[in-house]
């Protein structure tokens, strides 16, 4: 009854969809099911996805979406006190999150004024210099807690995978020697919140994602259906030789639809 879409890999790759999406909501709306989107991407704030999907003609609303962004900024809010000093290495979306859950953001030019903050955030950043991450390694180093919005070393482009925040993540916890904490897929935070939004359960709520080690290992651990898609990153061969295996497998999401449509494996009622 309910889906839980990742984005990159799924939907689209950059910004060409894979599939006629508008057409395939539709169909999935004639269909009765509902869906969530929940994305590692940390670059972006709910509302920002709302008018990427109005721009390839798909209505939705910032309840129907999370984002790496928002799911580790909540987190975070629960833990400390409004004005808390953050450190992010990320992109405007990652930092607004934060702004707009009353966290003061340390932009790289106050670190000469700033020796400590109790946080450091890294997500993914297209514009990361090394002196970016080089001050994240030194307030870690000077005892910050390092956190990573997703662990997610590539990302599907037009052109092929490029490096993703778990790359950016991996250099300052190789300088420090200090693993982050992972706030995004394949942890439960963003599972959890989703099928919230759903009024989902886990015997009625499937993950459709294209990474084995996150969309279809964190949907497991989450104990919902998992549903891999071979649009994005995981290709044929890994899939044959991981240890992770999904309940199914299919090209993309039309392949997916119509397998649904034509009654080919069984729904929940």
């Amino acid at each position: 009854k309910h889906f839980i879409f990742d984005m990159d890999g799924v939907l689209w790759r950059g910004e060409t969809p894979i599939v006629d999406l508008p057409a395939f909501f539709a169909g999935l709306a004639d269909l009765g099911i509902d869906y969530a989107l929940a994305t590692n991407n940390a670059t972006k704030i709910a509302t920002q996805y709302v008018e990427k999907l109005a721009g390839f003609g798909v209505t939705a609303v910032a309840e129907q979406i999370v984002t790496s962004a928002e799911a580790t900024a909540s987190y975070l809010q629960q833990e400390y006190d409004e004005g808390t000093a953050v450190y992010i290495v990320g992109e405007w979306g990652l930092k607004q999150a934060f702004r707009n859950r009353g966290f003061q953001v340390i932009e790289p030019e106050s670190v000469s004024t700033v020796k400590e903050v109790p946080l450091v955030v890294v997500g993914f950043n297209r514009e990361a210099t090394y002196k970016d991450l080089a001050i994240g390694a030194l307030y870690v180093h000077r005892g910050a807690r390092f956190i990573g919005t997703n662990p997610d070393v590539s990302f599907p482009s037009e052109v092929g995978p490029l490096p993703g925040a778990g790359a950016l993540i991996a250099m300052i916890s190789t300088a420090t020697g200090i693993q982050p904490t992972l706030i995004g897929k394949p942890g439960p935070i963003m599972f959890q919140q989703a099928m919230q939004r759903l009024g989902g359960t886990p015997d009625n709520t499937a993950m459709v994602g294209d990474r084995l080690n996150t969309d279809i290992a964190g949907g497991q651990a989450a104990g919902i259906g998992t549903i891999l898609v071979l649009s994005g990153i995981t290709s044929p061969d890994d899939l044959e030789t991981s240890d992770i295996q999904p309940d199914y497998v299919f090209n993309d999401i039309n392949e997916l639809f119509l397998t649904i449509k034509n009654q080919h494996f069984p729904i929940s009622n």
